[in-house]
């Protein structure tokens, strides 16, 4: 009964429109108070969900991505991609794919991608002849490639959400292969659409240019060496990385690039601190909250009846799979990592699955789930970009879907995709 109150509360607030930060509080304090527990252990709970050390990473991460966005990073990108693989049939589709890769590594987030990205590479997919669902679709489901590619926000997320007992660091090095396998089979999909409808290719501009695009491009591409570098190499901690990272953007968008201004950096800072204060507070209250879960026995109960159904493991990885991909269409990202790591973990570990490929697991679901109706975010932010009706959009973006999910199944039964890069280093 007491898992039903727990669940119900919750079901009842998100639907009543709160917040589904404070929708985990709300239902936490509710369990509490049904099971007679002193409600100041739940408020204890809530605060000792962020009182992490390593939390400290996320705002340093967040700015470093919000400094890169607005201090020209992006354009400098797009022109060392397309002048990289610009040159083949549907090129700037390519070129949209391999921006987002290299722009996900910087910034960590896929909604700075869309925004950065976007913004930049839709108007121009439309001047060359692209149509308009082609360039949003690509762009949307480019964008998630920052969840998987090191530094990632939603990594540390997950970390903490296992119990943190799982390297940082081993995890940035688990997401570097199914990253940039996500974006090629991604690559393919915008290849054989661009095909398919008959899109011209562009130009090779010739291998100075290239070279001075490449060039353009290092003192950005080296935000994303500091951090995960430095994590690595052991010099910083994942905290200390950030803060260099952080400051590191500063001096090149001010020094190299001399692009922000300083209504730009306002605007960074300011978007950097909302958008911490968010996942903190999300973090705080699914502490409550998965206390209760773990009160209930919830995740020995889900091994339980996911092993009583079947035996065999390919089944139960399918099924968690379905389940994920369900919940990421209507609920937050970092909400379902603080929500489901504790549930499934437990499941995937029985399987003998490492926690480094179930972490890949779950964020290439959750993720794909950013890029779906109904609440996919990545999508409504995509669409408003291009000025596309979402209904358009989803109608012809199925071969974008089928290529994240080929990918996605290669993760789930390829371990080595995940954990080769963490074994040897």
């Amino acid at each position: 009964m007491g898992i039903a109150v727990l669940l119900g509360a919750f079901a009842f607030c998100v639907l009543i429109g709160t917040p589904v930060a404070f929708a985990l509080g709300i239902s936490a304090i509710v369990a509490f108070w049904y099971e007679g527990l002193p409600l100041m252990i739940g408020f204890q709970r809530i605060i000792s969900g962020i009182n992490v050390f390593a939390l400290m990473a996320i705002p340093f991460f967040i700015f470093a991505g919000e400094l890169m966005f607005h201090g020209g990073i992006a354009m400098r990108l797009v022109r060392f991609a397309q002048a990289a693989v610009g040159a083949v049939r549907g090129g700037l589709g390519i070129v949209n794919v391999f921006s987002s890769m290299l722009f996900g590594g910087i910034s960590g987030s896929a909604i700075a991608d869309i925004s950065a990205l976007g913004s930049i590479l839709v108007p121009v997919m439309k001047e060359k002849g692209y149509d308009a669902d082609y360039a949003v679709n690509v762009t949307v489901t480019s964008s998630i490639a920052g969840i998987i590619i090191p530094p990632s926000h939603n990594m540390i997320i997950f970390a903490i959400a296992a119990g943190g007992g799982i390297s940082i660091s081993k995890l940035f090095l688990a997401g570097v292969v199914p990253g940039i396998l996500m974006c090629l089979c991604l690559a393919a999909a915008a290849y054989l659409v661009a095909v398919k409808r008959g899109y011209a290719a562009e130009k090779f501009p010739g291998w100075t240019a290239l070279t001075m695009a490449f060039f353009g491009a290092i003192p950005g591409l080296m935000t994303a060496v500091i951090i995960v570098g430095g994590v690595l190499s052991g010099v910083f901690t994942v905290t200390e990385s950030g803060a260099f990272g952080a400051i590191y953007a500063f001096l090149v968008t001010i020094l190299v690039y001399r692009s922000i201004t300083v209504e730009n950096f306002k605007t960074a800072v300011i978007s950097s601190v909302r958008t911490t204060a968010m996942v903190m507070i999300l973090i705080a209250c699914a502490g409550a909250f998965a206390y209760m879960l773990t009160f209930y026995r919830v995740p020995a109960k889900t091994v339980d009846l996911l092993t009583g159904l079947t035996e065999n493991p390919i089944l139960i990885l399918l099924m968690i799979n379905l389940v994920l991909l369900i919940l990421g269409m209507i609920m937050d990202m970092a909400a379902l990592i603080l929500i489901c790591t504790p549930i499934f973990l437990p499941v995937a570990n029985s399987l003998g699955i490492d926690p480094l490929q179930f972490g890949m697991i779950l964020l290439v679901n959750l993720g794909l789930g950013l890029c779906t109706p109904p609440v996919g975010s990545c999508l409504f932010v995509g669409c408003a970009v291009g000025k596309l009706p979402m209904e358009k959009a989803v109608k012809t973006i199925w071969p974008f879907y089928i290529a994240i999910f080929a990918a996605l199944m290669l993760i789930t039964f390829v371990p080595a995709i995940s954990l080769t890069l963490p074994n040897l280093l």
